[in-house]
């Protein structure tokens, strides 16, 4: 995924306006104008879409954390230089407020299965034995579970099955009872 996909799902997701992503920057002491946005958000295909650096996607999830969670006091940490999808996925997490079981069950939304110790795996430090590597499609599909989450018109239609027949009787079918049998 790159950097810009990640932007404009995030976008998406919560429905930010360019202002409210203008904002977001500032919060993490980051000035960006309105064309910059613009530009970040077009497809690649288009002759004025800007490539979006690492450090400009870690800078907009510091404001998004600053946002959800609260500016803290003093200096503002330093942005990575070099971001990899397990940093992107722990600062959605902490932006979010999001605890192991919250992710599993985001997860769940677009029945992506993943235990808790392959979870934990996630956040551990890239030495550590036990550290994975997050790959695109654990990302994609957190992604997609927040848009699920997140965004109004995303929900899932809880009341109607995934697959299968419905019969739903026209006025005059003649509908089985208990009388009946």
């Amino acid at each position: 995924m790159t950097n810009n996909d990640i932007l404009r799902r995030i976008r998406y997701t919560f429905n930010f306006s360019d202002s409210k992503m203008i904002a977001i920057f500032g919060l993490a002491d980051h000035q960006v104008s309105r064309e910059q946005i613009s530009d970040f958000l077009k497809k690649e295909d288009d002759p004025d879409y800007q490539s979006c650096s690492d450090a400009l996607l870690a800078t907009f999830l510091n404001g998004l954390i600053n946002e959800k969670r609260g500016k803290k006091e003093g200096a503002q940490p330093e942005p990575e230089k070099r971001l990899t999808n397990n940093i992107i996925f722990m600062k959605l997490k902490i932006a979010l407020n999001l605890k192991a079981e919250d992710i599993l069950e985001i997860m769940g939304l677009v029945e992506f299965r993943l235990s808790q110790h392959e979870l934990s795996a996630f956040f551990r430090k890239a030495g550590h034995k036990h550290y994975r590597e997050c790959k695109d499609q654990v990302l994609r599909n957190f992604l997609k579970g927040l848009q699920l989450k997140y965004r109004e018109d995303s929900k899932p239609d809880v009341d109607q099955p995934k697959a299968g027949f419905v019969w739903n009787p026209l006025p005059g079918d003649k509908v089985a009872s208990d009388e009946d049998e």
